[in-house]
Protein backbone atom coordinates (compact mmCIF):
# COMPACT_ATOMS: atom_id res chain seq x y z
CA UNK A 1 0.00 0.00 0.00
CA UNK A 2 2.87 2.61 0.78
CA UNK A 3 4.44 1.73 -2.81
CA UNK A 4 0.67 2.43 -4.54
CA UNK A 5 0.51 6.02 -2.65
CA UNK A 6 3.86 6.99 -3.37
CA UNK A 7 3.36 6.29 -6.92
CA UNK A 8 0.19 8.25 -6.39
CA UNK A 9 2.03 10.82 -4.67
CA UNK A 10 4.57 11.92 -7.25
CA UNK A 11 1.43 10.95 -9.98
CA UNK A 12 -0.25 14.34 -8.26
CA UNK A 13 3.07 16.09 -8.34
CA UNK A 14 3.62 15.57 -11.46
CA UNK A 15 0.04 16.76 -12.62
CA UNK A 16 0.95 19.77 -9.88
CA UNK A 17 3.51 20.33 -11.91
CA UNK A 18 2.09 20.59 -15.61
CA UNK A 19 -1.10 22.61 -14.47
CA UNK A 20 1.01 25.12 -12.60
CA UNK A 21 3.16 25.30 -15.74
CA UNK A 22 0.59 25.89 -18.24
CA UNK A 23 -0.80 28.44 -16.60
CA UNK A 24 1.76 30.21 -15.15
CA UNK A 25 4.59 29.89 -17.95
CA UNK A 26 3.07 28.35 -20.56
CA UNK A 27 4.82 25.13 -21.98
CA UNK A 28 8.34 26.87 -22.49
CA UNK A 29 8.08 27.96 -19.46
CA UNK A 30 7.30 24.53 -17.41
CA UNK A 31 10.10 23.05 -19.57
CA UNK A 32 12.69 25.97 -18.41
CA UNK A 33 11.56 25.52 -14.97
CA UNK A 34 11.92 21.13 -14.96
CA UNK A 35 15.38 21.15 -16.64
CA UNK A 36 16.84 23.64 -14.14
CA UNK A 37 15.19 21.73 -10.61
CA UNK A 38 16.36 18.54 -12.21
CA UNK A 39 20.22 20.08 -13.12
CA UNK A 40 20.34 21.44 -9.31
CA UNK A 41 19.15 17.80 -8.03
CA UNK A 42 20.78 15.46 -10.70
CA UNK A 43 23.78 17.03 -8.45
CA UNK A 44 22.73 16.40 -5.15
CA UNK A 45 21.92 13.04 -6.22
CA UNK A 46 25.34 12.01 -6.81
CA UNK A 47 27.16 14.28 -4.56
CA UNK A 48 24.80 14.56 -1.04
CA UNK A 49 26.27 11.62 0.62
CA UNK A 50 29.22 13.28 0.54
CA UNK A 51 28.20 16.66 1.64
CA UNK A 52 26.25 15.19 4.54
CA UNK A 53 28.82 12.72 6.13
CA UNK A 54 30.90 15.98 5.80
CA UNK A 55 28.49 18.25 7.64
CA UNK A 56 28.14 15.77 10.36
CA UNK A 57 32.04 15.00 10.67
CA UNK A 58 30.66 11.57 10.20
CA UNK A 59 34.10 8.68 10.30
CA UNK A 60 34.66 5.84 8.43
CA UNK A 61 34.91 2.68 10.87
CA UNK A 62 35.69 -0.60 9.83
CA UNK A 63 35.54 -3.93 11.81
CA UNK A 64 38.72 -3.62 13.87
CA UNK A 65 37.08 -0.33 15.29
CA UNK A 66 33.61 -0.55 15.78
CA UNK A 67 33.29 -4.63 15.93
CA UNK A 68 29.33 -4.60 17.25
CA UNK A 69 28.00 -1.69 15.02
CA UNK A 70 30.04 -3.42 11.93
CA UNK A 71 29.20 -6.96 12.46
CA UNK A 72 25.45 -5.77 12.51
CA UNK A 73 25.78 -3.90 9.27
CA UNK A 74 27.47 -6.85 7.83
CA UNK A 75 24.70 -9.71 9.01
CA UNK A 76 21.69 -7.43 8.06
CA UNK A 77 23.12 -6.54 4.63
CA UNK A 78 24.05 -10.36 3.55
CA UNK A 79 20.17 -10.94 4.97
CA UNK A 80 19.03 -8.49 2.80
CA UNK A 81 20.85 -9.36 -0.28
CA UNK A 82 22.86 -6.27 -0.66
CA UNK A 83 25.74 -4.95 -1.34
CA UNK A 84 28.35 -4.32 2.37
CA UNK A 85 27.56 -0.05 2.42
CA UNK A 86 30.37 1.91 3.68
CA UNK A 87 29.72 1.83 7.71
CA UNK A 88 30.27 5.79 9.55
CA UNK A 89 29.94 6.71 13.17
CA UNK A 90 28.92 10.65 14.20
CA UNK A 91 30.12 11.91 17.19
CA UNK A 92 26.78 12.88 19.11
CA UNK A 93 25.37 12.16 22.55
CA UNK A 94 21.95 12.21 20.60
CA UNK A 95 21.05 9.06 19.13
CA UNK A 96 20.23 8.77 15.52
CA UNK A 97 21.02 7.24 12.60
CA UNK A 98 20.49 7.64 8.55
CA UNK A 99 21.22 5.96 5.39
CA UNK A 100 22.79 7.77 2.27
CA UNK A 101 23.77 7.04 -1.29
CA UNK A 102 22.66 7.03 -4.87
CA UNK A 103 22.50 3.17 -5.01
CA UNK A 104 23.15 0.12 -3.25
CA UNK A 105 26.25 -0.21 -4.60
CA UNK A 106 26.99 3.30 -3.64
CA UNK A 107 26.10 3.37 0.04
CA UNK A 108 26.34 4.29 3.53
CA UNK A 109 24.77 3.94 6.57
CA UNK A 110 25.91 6.26 9.43
CA UNK A 111 25.23 6.37 13.12
CA UNK A 112 25.61 8.41 16.16
CA UNK A 113 28.26 7.73 18.89
CA UNK A 114 25.62 7.73 21.34
CA UNK A 115 23.00 5.36 19.91
CA UNK A 116 24.53 2.01 20.63
CA UNK A 117 24.81 3.30 24.26
CA UNK A 118 20.74 2.98 24.64
CA UNK A 119 20.01 0.23 22.47
CA UNK A 120 20.49 -3.46 22.73
CA UNK A 121 21.52 -4.98 19.92
CA UNK A 122 17.79 -6.39 18.90
CA UNK A 123 17.03 -2.65 18.77
CA UNK A 124 20.84 -1.72 16.87
CA UNK A 125 19.30 -4.18 14.58
CA UNK A 126 16.40 -3.10 14.01
CA UNK A 127 17.61 0.58 13.41
CA UNK A 128 20.25 -0.96 11.00
CA UNK A 129 17.48 -2.73 8.94
CA UNK A 130 15.44 0.32 8.58
CA UNK A 131 17.98 2.07 7.27
CA UNK A 132 19.17 -0.84 4.76
CA UNK A 133 15.05 -0.73 3.89
CA UNK A 134 16.09 2.78 2.40
CA UNK A 135 18.80 1.52 0.53
CA UNK A 136 16.90 -1.34 -0.40
CA UNK A 137 13.70 0.57 -1.90
CA UNK A 138 16.23 3.34 -3.32
CA UNK A 139 14.92 6.06 -1.74
CA UNK A 140 16.82 8.42 -1.88
CA UNK A 141 15.91 8.01 -6.42
CA UNK A 142 12.26 8.79 -5.14
CA UNK A 143 13.22 11.20 -2.65
CA UNK A 144 15.26 13.64 -5.34
CA UNK A 145 12.57 12.99 -8.12
CA UNK A 146 10.36 14.24 -5.89
CA UNK A 147 12.81 17.27 -4.25
CA UNK A 148 13.09 17.77 -8.43
CA UNK A 149 9.17 17.93 -9.27
CA UNK A 150 8.74 20.13 -6.15
CA UNK A 151 11.69 22.23 -7.08
CA UNK A 152 10.43 23.02 -10.95
CA UNK A 153 7.24 24.10 -8.97
CA UNK A 154 8.84 26.59 -6.92
CA UNK A 155 11.04 28.34 -9.88
CA UNK A 156 7.23 28.45 -11.84
CA UNK A 157 6.01 30.44 -8.91
CA UNK A 158 9.49 32.80 -8.92
CA UNK A 159 8.69 32.93 -12.77
CA UNK A 160 5.60 33.86 -12.23
CA UNK A 161 6.36 36.87 -9.93
CA UNK A 162 8.34 38.25 -11.64
CA UNK A 163 6.36 38.38 -14.97
CA UNK A 164 3.52 39.71 -12.68
CA UNK A 165 5.98 42.62 -12.05
CA UNK A 166 6.93 43.69 -15.58
CA UNK A 167 4.22 42.40 -17.40
CA UNK A 168 3.81 39.25 -19.41
CA UNK A 169 1.39 36.86 -21.05
CA UNK A 170 -0.85 36.11 -18.27
CA UNK A 171 -1.53 39.80 -18.28
CA UNK A 172 -1.88 40.09 -22.24
CA UNK A 173 -4.35 37.44 -21.77
CA UNK A 174 -6.60 39.24 -19.32
CA UNK A 175 -5.37 37.14 -16.39
CA UNK A 176 -7.07 37.43 -13.18
CA UNK A 177 -4.05 39.16 -10.44
CA UNK A 178 -5.61 37.68 -7.59
CA UNK A 179 -5.87 34.52 -8.96
CA UNK A 180 -2.34 34.44 -10.18
CA UNK A 181 -0.73 35.97 -6.69
CA UNK A 182 -2.49 33.26 -5.01
CA UNK A 183 -1.15 30.57 -7.18
CA UNK A 184 2.26 31.69 -6.60
CA UNK A 185 2.04 31.34 -2.83
CA UNK A 186 -0.09 28.16 -2.97
CA UNK A 187 1.32 26.45 -5.82
CA UNK A 188 4.88 25.38 -3.74
CA UNK A 189 3.22 25.02 -0.52
CA UNK A 190 1.16 22.68 -2.06
CA UNK A 191 4.32 20.61 -3.89
CA UNK A 192 5.91 20.81 -0.53
CA UNK A 193 3.62 19.17 1.13
CA UNK A 194 3.23 16.76 -1.34
CA UNK A 195 6.88 15.80 -1.16
CA UNK A 196 6.59 15.48 2.36
CA UNK A 197 3.89 13.07 2.14
CA UNK A 198 5.61 10.85 -0.17
CA UNK A 199 8.86 11.25 2.46
CA UNK A 200 6.85 10.01 5.36
CA UNK A 201 4.96 6.92 2.92
CA UNK A 202 8.97 5.99 2.44
CA UNK A 203 9.02 5.93 6.37
CA UNK A 204 6.34 3.47 6.59
CA UNK A 205 7.57 1.21 4.18
CA UNK A 206 11.27 1.41 5.70
CA UNK A 207 9.96 0.57 8.76
CA UNK A 208 8.17 -2.61 7.37
CA UNK A 209 10.89 -4.02 5.69
CA UNK A 210 13.38 -3.07 8.05
CA UNK A 211 11.68 -4.97 10.94
CA UNK A 212 11.83 -8.34 8.27
CA UNK A 213 15.35 -7.47 7.72
CA UNK A 214 16.08 -7.42 11.77
CA UNK A 215 13.55 -10.63 12.29
CA UNK A 216 11.91 -8.31 14.76
CA UNK A 217 9.10 -5.45 14.71
CA UNK A 218 8.95 -4.92 18.47
CA UNK A 219 12.85 -4.44 18.60
CA UNK A 220 12.77 -1.81 15.99
CA UNK A 221 9.21 -0.62 17.44
CA UNK A 222 11.05 0.47 20.82
CA UNK A 223 14.36 1.43 19.70
CA UNK A 224 11.88 4.28 17.86
CA UNK A 225 10.41 4.73 21.19
CA UNK A 226 13.56 5.31 23.16
CA UNK A 227 15.19 7.44 20.02
CA UNK A 228 11.84 9.49 20.38
CA UNK A 229 12.02 10.31 23.70
CA UNK A 230 15.79 11.14 23.59
CA UNK A 231 15.69 14.01 20.98
CA UNK A 232 12.99 15.28 22.41
CA UNK A 233 15.21 16.09 25.63
CA UNK A 234 18.12 16.65 24.14
CA UNK A 235 17.79 17.09 20.17
CA UNK A 236 20.96 16.66 18.08
CA UNK A 237 23.14 19.67 17.83
CA UNK A 238 23.93 20.54 13.82
CA UNK A 239 25.71 23.16 12.16
CA UNK A 240 22.55 25.63 11.62
CA UNK A 241 18.56 25.45 11.63
CA UNK A 242 18.95 25.50 7.98
CA UNK A 243 21.29 22.86 7.78
CA UNK A 244 18.92 20.68 9.61
CA UNK A 245 15.57 21.52 7.74
CA UNK A 246 18.10 20.42 4.55
CA UNK A 247 18.89 16.93 6.07
CA UNK A 248 15.97 15.93 8.72
CA UNK A 249 14.02 13.67 6.30
CA UNK A 250 17.49 11.30 6.07
CA UNK A 251 17.62 10.58 9.87
CA UNK A 252 14.98 7.58 11.27
CA UNK A 253 13.63 10.18 13.35
CA UNK A 254 13.29 13.56 13.40
CA UNK A 255 16.00 15.82 14.99
CA UNK A 256 13.51 19.01 14.68
CA UNK A 257 11.03 19.21 17.48
CA UNK A 258 8.43 21.94 18.52
CA UNK A 259 6.61 24.26 15.71
CA UNK A 260 2.99 22.94 16.64
CA UNK A 261 0.69 21.85 14.12
CA UNK A 262 2.55 23.55 11.27
CA UNK A 263 5.86 21.92 11.89
CA UNK A 264 3.52 18.76 11.95
CA UNK A 265 1.94 19.52 8.62
CA UNK A 266 5.20 20.02 6.55
CA UNK A 267 7.36 16.73 8.70
CA UNK A 268 9.30 14.89 7.09
CA UNK A 269 8.40 11.67 9.09
CA UNK A 270 5.38 10.10 10.08
CA UNK A 271 3.54 10.06 13.72
CA UNK A 272 6.31 8.26 15.50
CA UNK A 273 3.25 7.10 17.65
CA UNK A 274 1.73 5.36 14.48
CA UNK A 275 4.71 3.96 13.18
CA UNK A 276 4.93 2.22 16.47
CA UNK A 277 1.43 1.00 16.24
CA UNK A 278 1.75 -0.66 12.67
CA UNK A 279 5.14 -1.95 13.81
CA UNK A 280 3.60 -3.32 17.28
CA UNK A 281 0.68 -5.11 15.19
CA UNK A 282 2.89 -6.71 13.02
CA UNK A 283 2.92 -10.82 13.53
CA UNK A 284 7.12 -9.92 12.93
CA UNK A 285 7.43 -10.01 17.14
CA UNK A 286 10.60 -12.44 17.45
Amino acid sequence: MNYVKTAALLGLLTALFVFIGNMLGGRQGAIIALVIAAAMNFFSYWFSDKIVLKIYKAKAVDEASAPELYSVVRELTIRAGLPMPKVYIMENETPNAFATGRNPSHAAVAVTSGIQKILTRDELRGVIGHELAHISNRDILISTLAATIAGAISYLAHMAYFASLFGGRDNDRGSNPFVLIAMMIVAPMAAMVIQMAISRSREYAADRLGAEYAGSSHALAGALRKLENFNKVAPMHVVSDDVSKATAHLFIVSPLFGGGSMRKLFSTHPPMEERIRRLEAMTLNG
